[in-house]
């Protein structure tokens, strides 16, 4: 049996990974599994791994990471995987394929192949709804979006905050989560922004002082407005391409360009080279002379506000 698991939600893939380890150690104990790290073995050690018996054991597992790393391998998979001994199983983790390649091709029809993809905030929210309840919690779809928004699009760091919340209290609501969970600072820098550009400036100040106030450094929020300027410039300059197609090219998520594209559309390209530009000249000069960065900041809002 070859299964692969593929795609670039690591948290996905590696809870599956987990489960059917402990599945097969249980079984088979842990002398009969080996990993091997495809990117730095050589093939011969590959083949070595795939190919020998198993010891003391009627079965065995590899574990084979990224072998597409190896070009060798990747060239002569089909060969390699086809006449496998029938007391070895493997896994194949890939988190990215190129979908040109026989290669992928061989391993989405001949193997059992499964794709984790990135969750956008529907899928989260759904995701965490569902988590909730296997672990005998309650969450609604409102407050599981509002736990998205506040902590992120990472699967991981959101599965960490609901098992925090669900051992407060098996019922999640809205007032737990702001008891028990911080803004992450991305999250909330898009939200300074958002709040600048819709002309609320006394939000957008508030924002950044809760920002200060959590010791986030003022060259950490220069890089993150920096980050979500990048953004909006790759959206403004798609033109009428669809947030999907914007997100698979520029390799961002297409959640974040969704929610990016309203304030997309407030700004001329060339209001947005100039937002960009001043930023830059706050960066260079905090590093070259004595100002005020957070004067400098704020400042720099409240100009946002009033364009």
């Amino acid at each position: 049996m070859i299964i692969t698991l593929a795609g670039d939600n690591s948290f996905g893939w590696q809870i599956a990974l987990n489960e059917l380890v402990a599945k097969f150690v249980e079984e088979h104990g842990d002398l009969a599994l080996e990993r091997i790290d495809g990117e730095e073995a050589d093939i011969e050690k590959i083949e070595e791994a795939l190919n020998s018996l198993p010891f003391l054991s009627t079965k065995k597992l590899v574990i084979l990471r990224s072998p597409s790393k190896n070009k060798s391998f990747a060239d002569r998979a089909e060969q390699i995987l086809t006449n496998l001994p029938e007391t070895n199983d493997v896994v194949i983790i890939e988190t990215k394929l190129d979908k040109r390649l026989s290669y992928y091709k061989y391993l989405k029809s001949k193997t059992n192949y499964r794709e984790y993809k990135e969750l956008d905030i529907n899928g989260l929210s759904q995701w965490l709804v569902a988590q909730a309840k296997t672990k005998g919690g309650e969450l609604n779809l409102n407050d599981a979006r509002y736990l998205a928004d506040r902590v992120g699009l990472n699967q991981q760091l959101l599965g960490n905050e609901l098992e925090k919340l669900l051992l407060y209290d098996e019922k999640v609501t809205r007032r737990t989560i702001d008891l028990l969970v911080d803004e992450t600072p991305q999250s909330t820098i898009f939200q300074l922004l958002e709040a600048a550009f819709n002309g609320q400036s006394k939000k957008a100040i508030q924002l950044y002082s809760e920002q200060r106030a959590l010791k986030v450094e003022t060259p950490q929020i220069i890089a993150m407005l920096a980050w979500q300027l990048h953004i909006l410039a790759i959206i403004k300059t798609a033109g009428d391409i669809s947030a999907d197609q914007i997100a698979s090219d520029a390799k961002l998520n297409p959640f974040v360009v969704r929610k990016s594209q309203s304030v997309a559309a407030q700004l001329t390209l060339g209001q947005l080279k100039k937002l960009i530009a001043d930023l830059l000249a706050i960066d260079i000069a905090s590093k070259s002379s004595n100002i005020d960065s957070d004067e400098a900041l704020q400042n720099y809002l409240l100009k946002l506000s009033i364009k």
